[in-house]
């Protein structure tokens, strides 16, 4: 069992004792403490919060345990449900709130859940913030409401319609043009809350012809929920069956978006930003942001236009905050998080979709045709497990040593850039392991740099 406290919101695997995983004491005891350091923000105000799910099997009890404890808390609620979590991040500000909670694991197995926490921004919180929510959890200080403060809940049934709504309202989402190109589109939304969000959008779009692949929101996964291409056997082969235009994929929580070409083969999910990003700068002057781990592509497409593409540490409140500081019109993650300034900043499925598709439209491209557009680059993705006496800082130390030479950059780990590849080594939080990501124009080059640092790891540690 595990329970996980980062800059990522209160994570774990549910059952087991109290402490041990994300059991419902824990779940009380951490969304009381978010709800006093919320107090203590605003002091002498009634708060206002906005909650909402994904559909993963526990979703049910952890929303009754947050709702009822905020409510003890003195906090009027909004539920919003079955939702996604940018739905969740657009609904605290549309209701003028002061924080909310988004019951999710995101991409995580079945048997996980999480508490990720909103500022009135409906932004996540930032690391010094969640340090003390984690303080205050175990601290004295929590004070439930009297019988008459109690907090009272609402319930906004048009959340995601509301969504959608801003979606097609955006200047550069041209809801024509998309239902001009007749595109047949293949969904798989893991059942989850994709499966009610995205072909709901779609329609709205004008695709009147979309193939829905576990659609259902029961909880009950269909196959590993992250969206990488070893999960995605079944829409891959779906698409050319099925003669669609696309598949498009999202994790249970709807921040993530993968695509399929029409061939079945992957867009890449480090390319869904890359794409998503040139049909905004072509329309709109300005700079990207993605995090250190995300392909150099975004970065050559950026500077080919003459803007300027900087790197942040991984996390997204680490790009939100990059990317208000260098005025970036658009950002996000290699992953397949986009974030749209123009819409809120939080990483967006649904954005993300429409914006892609209007391109594709435009363009009159296939998606294949739309990828051979951008360069070439391949991540190979590694790990060099140590043992838990090990100092890992003093080993990332000395690789940044070694490596004087070359461009590198110790903000989030240790970042070395070489003239046509880089290497991206992050230590965990929870286990005693080096993070190896390494980037180059062919997989094998890649594959073949990840080796060379993990050598020199080995080296380092004897």
């Amino acid at each position: 069992m595990s329970l996980i406290k980062s800059i990522s919101g209160i994570r774990g695997t549910i059952g087991g004792p109290a402490g041990e995983g994300l059991s419902p004491l824990d779940v009380v005891k951490f969304t009381a403490a978010f709800a006093t350091f919320l107090q203590k923000q605003q002091s002498g105000k009634r708060l206002k919060m906005v909650v909402g799910r994904d559909a993963r099997l526990s979703g049910a009890m952890v929303d009754r345990l947050v709702v009822g404890t905020l409510m003890g808390m003195g906090v009027d609620v909004i539920e919003t449900g079955l939702s996604t979590t940018p739905t969740t991040e657009m609904s605290v500000t549309e209701h003028c709130a002061d924080g909310g909670i988004i019951i999710t694991a995101s991409h995580n197995p079945k048997h996980w859940n999480a508490l990720k926490l909103l500022n009135a921004k409906g932004e996540f919180i930032d690391a010094a913030e969640g340090n003390e929510v984690l303080r205050l959890a175990e601290s004295d200080e929590i004070r439930y409401a009297e019988v008459d403060d109690l907090g009272n809940v609402t319930v906004d049934n048009d959340a995601i319609d509301k969504h959608i709504e801003r979606v097609l309202a955006l200047p550069l989402v041209d809801k024509d043009a998309i239902a001009k190109a007749g595109f047949r589109i293949a969904v798989d939304a893991v059942n989850s809350t994709g499966g009610i969000a995205i072909p709901r959008l779609l329609r709205a779009l004008g695709v009147k012809d979309v193939v829905e692949l576990n659609c259902e929101p029961t909880g009950h996964f269909a196959h590993n929920p992250e969206p990488i291409p070893q999960n995605l056997t079944e829409i891959a082969a779906a698409v050319p069956q099925q003669k669609c235009d696309l598949g498009i994929v999202v994790d249970p929580d709807v921040d993530r978006l993968a695509l399929i070409c029409e061939t079945g083969e992957m867009f890449g999910e480090e390319y869904t930003l890359v794409s998503v990003a040139d049909y905004v700068l072509r329309n709109t002057p300005g700079n990207t942001v993605s995090n250190m781990s995300s392909t150099r592509a975004l970065r050559d497409v950026t500077e080919a236009m003459g803007y300027s593409y900087s790197a942040s540490a991984v996390g997204e409140v680490n790009v939100t905050t990059m990317m208000k500081e260098t005025n970036a019109v658009i950002g996000g993650e290699g992953n397949g998080g986009v974030i749209y300034p123009a819409l809120h900043y939080g990483r967006d499925a649904l954005v993300g979709v429409a914006l892609f598709l209007t391109n594709m439209a435009k363009q009159g491209k296939k998606a294949t045709e739309l990828r051979a557009g951008y360069p070439d680059y391949y991540i190979s993705k590694n790990r060099k497990d140590l043992t838990p006496d090990m100092d890992v800082d003093a080993i990332l130390r000395k690789m940044a040593e070694k490596y004087k030479n070359e461009r590198v950059s110790t903000i989030d780990g240790v970042k070395i850039d070489f003239a046509d590849s880089w290497a991206h080594l992050r230590k965990s939080n929870t286990e005693p392991i080096i993070r190896v990501y390494c980037e180059a124009h062919t997989a094998e080059q890649a594959d073949a740099l990840a080796q060379s640092i993990i050598k020199d790891i080995e080296g380092l540690i004897g």
